[in-house]
């Protein structure tokens, strides 16, 4: 039997997902240069989307803009102009907008979309994305996910896959997991009765794997792999059709 909603995950899903692009220490993360190279490798990527003062979306991990740029600067706090023109990645480009990125992508390789909740902006963020994302074809290109369950519910209208991130740390959030599509889980979770008989049932998808080994051992309960920092050759190697994936391909 095949799992639930599976129908809305694509086949790059199951290949493994590239943690903000392939950086390197020549590409900054969540840079056009990281996502490119995921394209040039055949991964889907992975991002995270800031809504900025004018409400519009930029994309970087943090809400500080420091650790990527070198430069203070909170994106919440500051125009979508004032980032694209006073701030630069480490690697010299420019911290890219959403729009850039997908007009990079042009729905060839899925990418997962994570939601950054900054005060509660859940609603206007959602409703940013939404409208980014308003002209996608093919809506297996896209899972959103985010922390942030409140999100994700104002993204069911939009027809992609949701999956809830959960951390050890906050691993009450478990509890909301049936209202969206998919969970996407720290590694450490694996180990779970719990993860481990929702895994049966459900897509799963699995955060942040670092070894070769990791991505071995995980590939045994989980669908998809977010991964960085290994040889993406290798990952190639050894992503073929995960743990249930043949039911749908």
């Amino acid at each position: 039997m095949a799992k639930k909603h599976i129908a809305m995950f694509s086949f790059d899903f199951f290949k493994g997902v590239a943690h903000r692009g392939l950086h390197d220490l020549e590409r900054t993360e969540n840079g056009l240069q990281a996502f490119q190279r995921a394209i040039d490798f055949d991964f889907a990527f992975e991002l995270d989307i800031h809504l900025t003062k004018d409400g519009k979306l930029i994309v970087c991990h943090d809400s500080d803009l420091i650790r990527t740029t070198g430069k203070e600067g909170i994106i919440e706090d500051l125009t979508f102009d004032e980032v694209k023109n006073g701030y630069r990645l480490l690697d010299g480009e420019a911290v890219p907008s959403f729009q850039e990125v997908l007009d990079l992508d042009k729905e060839r390789k899925l990418i997962l979309v994570e939601l950054k909740v900054y005060k509660k902006n859940y609603r206007p963020l959602a409703k940013a994305a939404l409208k980014a994302l308003s002209f996608i074809q093919d809506k297996t290109k896209i899972i959103i996910i985010s922390f942030d369950p409140r999100a994700l519910l104002f993204m069911k209208k939009g027809g992609f896959a949701r999956e809830l991130l959960i951390g050890s740390e906050k691993e009450w959030i478990w509890m909301f997991r049936n209202f969206f599509e998919s969970v996407d889980l720290e590694k450490t979770m694996l180990a779970e009765k719990k993860v481990q008989r929702y895994a049966k049932c459900h897509v799963i998808n699995t955060w942040t794997i670092e070894t070769i080994e990791e991505f071995d051992s995980a590939s045994k309960i989980s669908d998809g792999l977010t991964f960085q920092n290994i040889d993406p050759a290798l990952v190639k190697a050894h992503a073929l059709l995960l743990k249930n994936s043949s039911q749908k391909f």
